[in-house]
């Protein structure tokens, strides 16, 4: 499977543990690190409520206004793309990925201050963090 995304701006890592308990991971190390979770979207949840199949795909919005509102005030296009978003979805092999926007594509697309990368540029290690935590 081609997980590399990066010229589209996506950022794509293999997860060892399944959807649920990947998001779960994130969700808790998120937490521990200030942010606030808006959101879980469970896809596959909602696609089986109207007698659809969809393999495990859950979408977590997290962030910290703190650090989105300077962004938004530099950038008020960039609230499309705020709060942030990690995607975690189950491939045909029955294989964990976990996808996100990259800061820098954030960044390019939206033109903000370099200035303002720090509010977001934590995202990657936040999510590699989750990813190898136990």
């Amino acid at each position: 499977m081609n997980t590399d995304d990066s010229a589209k701006g996506i950022k794509t890592l293999a997860a060892s543990r399944g959807v649920d308990a990947t998001l779960d991971r994130l969700e808790s190390v998120a937490k521990n690190h200030g942010m606030t979770v808006f959101a879980r979207i469970n896809f596959a949840k909602d696609a089986a409520a109207v007698g659809l199949k969809l393999p495990p795909t859950q979408l977590l919005i997290l962030g910290n206004p703190t650090g989105g509102t300077p962004l938004m005030v530099a950038a008020p296009k960039l609230a499309l793309d705020l709060p942030l978003k990690v995607l975690a979805w189950q491939d045909e092999s029955n294989r964990c990925w976990v996808s996100f926007n990259s800061p820098e594509y954030l960044q390019q697309r939206h033109g903000f201050p370099a200035a303002l990368m720090a509010n977001i540029a934590g995202l990657s290690k936040l999510v590699e963090a989750a990813l190898q935590g136990p």
